[in-house]
């Protein structure tokens, strides 16, 4: 039974340590860049909208890459871009068409009945979908991008540490004063 509650602690101290770590990356490279976390050519993407549910969900994060050339993107691509109105946007592309021999791409939100007005030029395409994403994590994100949510979200899981950290001493302390204690009590009893 000891062993079990030995190794438990030992993966939940192990979780708390790679989640205080992500966080913190998370946060520092979001402070950095001035958006979202990016890392090795990969972003992080918070949704905001429902248009392209149920590819993704509104409060999910998904993981873009950076295009090399954006001008080889393709009809059921995911990609983010800048729309006419600088906002950046993330839907599928329904159709390539040539114009003047460069490429435009017709986009459309999966959840949305018509495509977007305007077609978005290569110049635009930001990034490229993965594939990759996790629900929820959004508004997590979103939150840390404050100045409260960057303090709380690194400040709770240091005092977390910090509070773990004092239990673990105090504990082996204990362990130590009773051994010693174990041992002058056998040296007592030897000496009579």
């Amino acid at each position: 039974m000891k062993k079990l509650v030995k190794i438990t602690g030992n993966v939940l101290y192990g979780l708390v340590i790679a989640t205080l770590i992500m966080l913190t990356v998370i946060v520092i490279s979001s402070r950095a860049s001035g958006g979202e976390p990016e890392l090795f050519g990969y972003q992080l993407k918070i949704v905001l909208s429902g248009s392209m549910e149920p590819t993704f969900h509104t409060g999910s994060i998904i993981l873009v890459k950076k295009v090399e050339d954006p001008t080889v993107m393709k009809e059921g691509d995911v990609i983010t871009f800048v729309n006419e109105n600088n906002q950046t946007v993330t839907h599928r592309i329904i159709d390539v068409l040539n114009q003047s021999g460069k490429p435009f791409y017709q986009t459309k939100g999966d959840n949305n009945e018509d495509p977007d007005s305007n077609l978005v030029i290569p110049d635009n395409v930001l990034a490229k979908y993965t594939g990759i994403t996790i629900p929820y994590v959004g508004y997590l994100l979103e939150y840390a991008s404050r100045p409260v949510g960057t303090a709380i979200l690194l400040i709770i899981p240091g005092a977390i540490l910090l509070g773990y950290s004092v239990i673990t001493i105090r504990q082996a302390i204990k362990e130590v004063e009773g051994k010693m204690e174990n041992g002058k009590a056998t040296e007592a009893s030897k000496n009579t």
